[in-house]
């Protein structure tokens, strides 16, 4: 019977006004300015298209039509045929926010520099000879010329300070912004003052300098933070968001997941990923719910069997009633879960605020007793005035605001070419802090792809003939058989029974591949479940001639070189694994981790990580499967491969890229470097302070040289942070053939 087929998504469609409709799209395969123009040309020529435009950063596409022109359906249809794959989008708030605020930074930045740079210049005649011989007209005209650079300049790039100092204290508090501001405020003001006295010296390069230095530190610490935010926003819309819904007898629509309701029947279709939770309650198929459950052979599926949202569908097609939707699904239990773990680490924060409550009302307070002083000692109110100014400025936080961001950008340059990519901004310091290691197994200390162990068994022209039939199937395991041969060419009229196997003929003779039962080898599975408990099978026939093909994932070529090297380092090991108990024991007898658990939940591994945080212990988590995910987070740093499901990679603080686990250790050198260098610079901060202060106190120094002392002591702090990049010189111990791993570790097939 033929079913028809609609698809729904008026759910993301937005009424922007003037007759117009709005909706976001995410792309994949968007790699440049090329794509960016074949896209948009190729959406502006459906008719009633009034706009299109491609984001290349978040690869999104943007589109307005008029109302009741078009089916947004329509614009998926044509992405598909430029060769995109499209889905239907809808913008977190928080990551827009953040994106909005990371450009606005920027632009003030740039306004910031730009009147640096031209400001200076116009010191320059002022600083390079005598103040006193130059004429009033001349040095009036520099202090103009400054000031019309300046005081726009400053009244737009010292937004973020201004805006975030007056809601502190409209809010009845202090922050660190508020003496930046006064300080910023003070010296303009002095300075335009100044000049309509034909004073000597004004102080606009000292204000537009400092808000220059402030905003190269907020814009570093900003965009750490925020580079992972746009990635998590398109790799949530990637996610199963729509399901096939029965609308009637022979009629199928595609909805959004929150249109579905308990009780309902969807379709799954060979291929695609489940959407909701439920039962199912016709057709047969093999289920992947490695990315749930963590195991991974494929569960077979039929009249009531459970799936779950984020389950793979192998081969048939499933029709399946509804037990839980959208916020109730397994799916949804996990990311609370994760949601609940993230809010833990808002203690980095609560820290940062107190030091800013601290630091705030001791710089007034020196500035202000500065002032009575002076003015106490006799000295008139202008001179105590220029001098509480030089304090504010000289004690501005600027080497202070430097030391962390400065560090962790050159850290994760160095931790890139070790294969590393960061996505916390503070990722840094919690791993070099972290004293046990806790790994998953399944594609983490395993490979992602699984291979074929025994193919020295099976004669190799039957291995050819093998790989050439499992062309034909769409089943992860025969796809290992293929690549194992080699094969190129798939046997001519090859058929693939859905849940079974492919089968053909050659040459009057039967070939089959698939389950034991298809192939009529039973007899070869208990020999090879006594040998190898932990492998999955695949059979193949040739007539009478049966064969089976032992397929498992094999543990990263350097794994037990690397778990040596972090008990070198004196951190802790141990494995938790959602994995069955024959695989995970088998893994780390080989790696030598004597402390491991098979058959976990997510709960279990928060439960574990919990236990060893009260404790007193840092624990490092390493995974990749979505079940990981709120362990991840629960933990005080995480780590995922490239390879981890995409709500793995948004939530762990550092993801590792290639095949090799070397570079967790690379990363902890790096880190732990990192961690010193950043002391270091706070010290070196302090140290400025407790030496500037006292000499700004004493008014011997103006707030030009002030500004310059401030702005030396953050060159050198920046200076000291490029000795980061020597940590990645550290880390060949971490890398295969190096001392600490070596070329021949140990490839164990499981």
């Amino acid at each position: 019977m033929q079913m028809q087929a609609t698809r729904d998504f008026s759910h993301y469609v937005r009424d922007v006004g003037s007759g117009l409709n709005h909706i976001d799209l995410a792309v994949e395969g968007v790699n440049c300015a090329g794509c960016m123009a074949k896209i948009e040309r190729g959406l502006s020529a459906i008719s009633g298209v009034t706009l299109a435009r491609v984001n290349l950063t978040d690869r999104r596409v943007a589109l307005e039509w008029r109302q009741g022109a078009l089916d947004p359906a329509r614009f998926i249809d044509r992405l598909a045929e430029l060769g995109y794959k499209a889905y239907p989008f809808e913008k977190a708030s928080a990551e827009a926010s953040e994106s909005e605020r990371s450009r606005f930074l920027l632009r003030c930045l740039g306004v910031a520099a730009f009147a640096t740079m031209n400001v200076m210049m116009l010191s320059i005649p002022v600083w390079s000879g005598n103040v006193s011989d130059m004429l009033p007209e001349q040095r009036d005209f520099f202090h103009w010329l400054s000031a019309l650079i300046a005081l726009p300049a400053a009244a737009y790039a010292g937004q973020p300070f201004f805006r975030s100092a007056f809601r502190a204290l409209r809010a009845g508090g202090v922050n660190m912004d508020v003496p930046i501001t006064i300080g910023v405020v003070l010296a303009l003001g002095m300075s335009v003052v100044e000049t309509f006295n034909h004073a000597e010296h004004a102080y606009f390069d000292a204000a537009i300098m400092l808000l220059t230095f402030l905003l190269v530190g907020r814009y570093l610490d900003q965009n750490m933070r925020r580079r992972t935010r746009a990635v998590a926003g398109n790799l949530a819309a990637l996610k199963a968001e729509t399901a096939t819904r029965f609308v009637g007898p022979d009629e199928i629509a595609e909805v959004p997941v929150a249109a579905i309701r308990p009780g309902d029947i969807v379709l799954l279709r060979p291929g695609e990923r489940c959407a909701v939770d439920g039962t199912v309650i016709e057709g047969r198929s093999e289920i992947d719910q490695s990315l749930i459950t963590g195991e991974t052979l494929h569960v077979a599926a039929g009249q009531g069997t459970a799936v779950y949202a984020g389950s793979l569908n192998i081969s048939g097609t499933l029709r399946v009633r509804v037990s839980a939707a959208s916020e109730a699904t397994l799916l949804s239990e996990i990311t609370r879960l994760l949601d609940n773990a993230l809010q833990a680490r808002s203690r980095y924060r609560r820290l940062a605020d107190r030091a800013s409550r601290l630091y705030a009302p001791v710089v007034h307070a020196t500035a202000l007793l500065t002032v009575i002083g002076w003015v106490l000692s006799g000295a008139n109110w202008h001179d105590a005035i220029v001098t509480g100014v030089a304090v504010l400025i000289i004690t501005c936080p600027c080497a202070l605001g430097l030391a962390i961001p400065t560090v962790q950008t050159v850290a994760s340059g160095a931790m890139f070419k070790s294969g590393v990519l960061l996505n916390a901004g503070d990722a840094i310091e919690r791993l070099a802090e972290a004293d046990h290691v806790i790994f998953d197994k399944t594609g983490t200390l395993t490979l992602p792809e699984l291979e074929v162990v025994n193919a020295a068994d099976v004669p190799p022209d039957v291995f050819r003939l093998a790989g050439q039939l499992a062309l034909s199937s769409h089943h992860p395991v025969a796809a290992a058989v293929a690549q194992a041969a080699g094969a190129k060419v798939p046997v001519v009229g090859a058929v693939e029974e859905p849940g079974q196997g492919v089968r053909a003929e050659l040459g009057g003779v039967a070939i089959r591949l698939g389950r034991p039962s298809f192939c009529g080898a039973e007899q070869l599975v208990n020999h090879n479940a006594r040998a190898d408990p932990e492998a999955s099978v695949v059979a193949f026939s040739r007539g009478d001639e049966k064969y089976l093909f032992s397929v498992r994932q094999g543990l990263r070529t350097d794994a037990r070189a690397v778990i040596s090297a972090l008990k070198n380092r004196d951190i802790a090991v141990e494995i938790l694994s959602g994995d069955r108990e024959p695989a995970v024991r088998a893994a780390a007898s080989v790696l030598g981790v004597a402390e491991w658990r098979a058959g976990v939940t997510p709960a279990d591994k928060i439960a574990r990580i919990e236990e060893l945080k009260r404790r007193g212990i840092r624990v490092m988590m390493v995974g990749d499967g979505m079940n990981d995910a709120p362990s991840l987070a629960a933990a005080h740093v995480s780590m995922s491969p490239i390879s981890a499901a995409h709500l793995s990679q948004s939530t762990a603080d550092l993801v590792f890229l290639g095949r090799p686990l070397a570079p967790v250790v690379a990363a902890i050198d790096i880190s732990r470097k990192a961690l010193h260098l950043m002391r270091q610079n706070l010290w070196l901060a302090v140290g400025y302070n407790l030496l500037a202060v006292p000499i700004a106190i004493s008014g011997v120094v103006t707030p030009l040289i002030a500004a310059a002392a401030m702005s030396g002591s953050s060159i050198l702090v920046m200076l000291n942070a490029l000795r980061a990049r020597q940590a990645g010189g550290e880390t060949r111990a971490a890398r295969p053939g190096s001392a600490g791993v070596p070329a021949s570790s140990t490839v164990f097939n499981s």
